[in-house]
């Protein structure tokens, strides 16, 4: 049997735990056996943008030692993903560590969550179900760094009930950056701005992204602007379903369902749900 392990990354086990527990909801109901090796740790992305490529060679050889036997690494972030397939190799050759090098070579491949549901389990309908209107993020790594394309917007144009509407700019830089978004923040803001600009003049409910960092950066701009859009990432959208009825509330549900409105969609509207 393949044994898949679920890189979390960082960022969604402190701050957005949702997160990973979508993608594990969502693979286990497409038939896929995903564990979470506990030993993981950062996958050293910071030390290596930064220049401290020394500091990363122990982060690089946890990451080997606790993905150990699985068959393939799922990631929910474009970033983190394009970190461990483009830098590591860096990373090995630098420290002169021929076994290290042979580590990061044959270790297992790594994939961001839409490569792995459309190119590994063929599949573009999920099963999902989301009543809203939606516009999507493509983060500047699974852009750029790891070509995802448009395998996101086919999963999304795939889920039942959701309204796709074109982000105006889509291919522009938010402006997070990680470390960009301190050493240069007037810069990362105005960028920042420019996309929350364009995602209100979508109309749509909710900006979906495949990485937590740029939902947080844009989010928070969103937020203070008031503008009530709400951000999610792309796995919390897939793991929706269409909510289970039975007995006296089945009518009420069709009735609810036919008018474009459930609980969660008068949620979002109201500003109740926050991520």
């Amino acid at each position: 049997m393949t044994r898949v392990g679920l890189m979390v990354t960082c960022i969604n086990d402190a701050l957005f735990p949702d997160t990973g527990k979508a993608v594990v909801t969502l693979l286990r109901r497409l038939g896929v056996d995903v564990e979470f090796p506990a030993a993981q740790t950062c996958c050293g992305q910071p030390m290596v943008n930064t220049g401290y490529f020394d500091e990363a060679v122990p982060l690089v050889r946890n990451h080997l030692d606790a993905f150990a036997g699985c068959d393939a690494i799922i990631a929910p972030s474009g970033s983190c993903a394009g970190s461990v397939r483009h830098q590591h190799g860096l990373v090995a050759e630098r420290s002169g560590d021929p076994g290290l090098v042979r580590g990061v070579a044959d270790g297992p491949p790594v994939y961001e969550l839409s490569e792995y549901l459309v190119d590994v389990l063929g599949v573009t309908d999920v099963g999902a179900y989301f009543p809203h209107r939606v516009t999507y993020h493509p983060t500047c790594h699974s852009l750029r760094m790891l070509g995802v394309g448009d395998r996101p917007t086919r999963l999304l144009a795939a889920v039942r009930g959701l309204t796709l509407t074109e982000l105006p700019g889509a291919a522009e830089c938010c402006g997070f950056g990680g470390t960009f978004a301190v050493k240069n923040a007037e810069t990362s803001i105005a960028m920042g701005s420019d996309k929350a600009r364009h995602v209100r003049s979508t109309g749509a409910e909710v900006l979906v992204a495949g990485d937590n960092s740029c939902l947080m950066h844009v989010g928070g701009m969103l937020s203070r602007q008031r503008s009530g859009v709400r951000v999610m990432h792309l796995a919390e959208v897939l793991a929706q379903t269409e909510p289970v009825v039975s007995g006296s509330t089945r009518a009420a549900d069709r009735r609810s369902v036919g008018s474009g409105v459930d609980t969660r969609s008068a949620e979002l509207r109201a500003g109740e749900i926050t991520r």
